[in-house]
């Protein structure tokens, strides 16, 4: 196990390292009455460790919490998440590893969530699904170099009409904010942005997808706060080959226009230069991958955009080539930036997607059980903080226990796999294990379920018919 890279001393130091792990960042979680770390502890040692669903009750079973105080952790303690975050965020970018050469990458998730009083729940487009359902969903923000990402930032997006009056006693069930006010996923995203600016974030550009890229506004934001961006347009994005002269149209008869707008030259569709001759294709090669090199085709080229108070802006359109599919991305990458350069830092949101992932099949995001706003925060920073722990301990494990080279050359390969998530979680489980149910453990487990069901049942019904006569 030596040759890759896996010391056994420190496998069986994972329990301590969680715990020295947990020190650093528990605190934040005490209230101004309660020293509440302990709980804290054991849900985080509980999303690392449990295999099935991550629940509170199956977290509480594991840990051998009181389930009733863990509810209480996670759903109403007045603990700030959104300050447990910030510190992991800090903890994260002060990291040496992450401190030159890494990227931002902003993207949403969706998750089905069922039940009416839901913080920020309505019926809202799921791209897991691909279709309109009941949902909630997340704004987040990843940090990536080079193969290791973490999420270090998130928000709640609420649908427009949760600020109107009548879901006013909604907002309060849900516990949303009172100074909370309607944000658009893009806004959020920026939001996010400049806190990470704002508080020394180390990264060289941002990467988004059309969602966002498609934002005049909010790409005219990124480049006057001097941040690089590769930010995805449609296929039916209209660019300019040319300055565009701006004037007001003389018409020879009729009506004279009153209006400025573009006089020459005439528009591009971007999917439409694909083929221009001015074009250079290289085909590059982005990554080593477990199957392989990641390779794709770019060119790149320069173009104007006008906006609809005629403003114009000159940019990059960089173009990508996968298989038959095209890519489209406006970067204001400096003119000297070499395309391999841009091409890579085009090529990085695949990193966002995979915490996505990670974060639904690692840590259970997507097996939340709680309404309130309050608890979709907390539950956010305890799968930052679960994230980090992993990557943290990766980035240590390579440091300290280099791999034997000669493993390539025994398995004919040019590039061995990375400890994966799954991978540390497993060796944590090993450290910690998980405890066998007895049968009077799990009958009273289906008595707690049942008991919890009844309840929900009722509560529910007296919802719908009123109280007694």
């Amino acid at each position: 196990m030596e040759r890759w890279g896996l010391n056994l001393a420190k496998i069986e130091d994972l329990g301590e390292r969680l715990r020295c792990f947990w020190d650093a960042y528990g605190w934040y979680t005490q209230t101004k009455t309660h020293n509440t770390q302990e709980y804290g502890y054991h849900y985080l040692s509980g999303l690392l460790r449990s295999n099935k669903t991550r629940t509170i009750a199956e977290i509480s079973r594991v840990t051998g919490m009181p389930y009733q105080n863990m509810q209480h952790y996670i759903s109403n303690s007045p603990w700030s998440g959104a300050q447990v975050i910030k510190q992991a965020r800090t903890g994260i970018g002060w990291h040496p590893y992450f401190a030159t050469g890494s990227m931002l990458l902003g993207d949403e998730s969706a998750d089905a969530r069922s039940g009416e009083i839901l913080a920020g729940g309505g019926r809202q487009y799921n791209g897991r699904l691909g279709k309109v359902d009941r949902s909630q969903v997340g704004v987040f923000l990843s940090i990536v170099k080079e193969g290791k990402h973490n999420w270090i930032d998130g928000e709640l997006f609420f649908p427009e009409e949760w600020f109107d009056e009548e879901h006013r006693e909604l907002r309060q069930k849900t516990g949303v904010p009172e100074g909370r006010i309607f944000q658009t996923k893009i806004e959020l995203f920026w939001q996010m942005l400049q806190r990470a600016q704002s508080e020394g974030v180390p990264f060289e550009a941002v990467a988004c997808d059309g969602l966002y890229g498609r934002s005049f506004d909010l790409r005219q934001k990124m480049e006057r706060a001097g941040i690089e961006f590769y930010a995805d347009v449609p296929a039916n994005t209209q660019v300019y080959l040319s300055e565009p002269q701006i004037g007001i149209f003389q018409n020879k008869r009729g009506p004279q226009a009153t209006k400025p707008s573009v006089l020459l030259p005439q528009p591009h569709r971007v999917e439409y230069l694909r083929g221009h001759p001015s074009l250079f294709w290289q085909t590059l090669a982005l990554r080593p991958t477990e199957r392989g090199w990641l390779s794709a085709s770019f060119a790149r080229i320069s173009v104007w955009t006008v906006q609809d108070d005629m403003t114009v802006t000159k940019q990059w359109l960089l173009m990508r080539k996968e298989g038959r599919h095209y890519s489209y991305t406006f970067s204001n990458a400096p003119s000297t930036t070499p395309l391999k350069v841009m091409a890579l830092r085009k090529s990085q949101r695949y990193f966002i997607e995979r915490d996505h992932q990670d974060s639904k099949s690692e840590f259970g995001w997507d097996e939340i059980e709680t309404t309130s706003f309050i608890a979709w925060e907390h539950q956010l920073a305890f799968t930052i903080l679960a994230q980090w722990f992993i990557t943290q301990t990766r980035l240590a494990w390579e440091d300290d226990d280099i791999r034997d080279p000669d493993l390539l050359t025994d398995y004919a390969v040019t590039l061995l796999p990375l400890l994966s998530v799954a991978n540390v979680r497993e060796l944590l489980r090993a450290v910690l294990p998980l405890p066998v149910l007895s049968p009077f453990t799990a009958a009273s487990l289906v008595v707690q379920h049942l008991d919890n069901r009844t309840r929900s049942r009722k509560s529910r019904l007296l919802n719908y018919l009123g109280p007694p006569m």
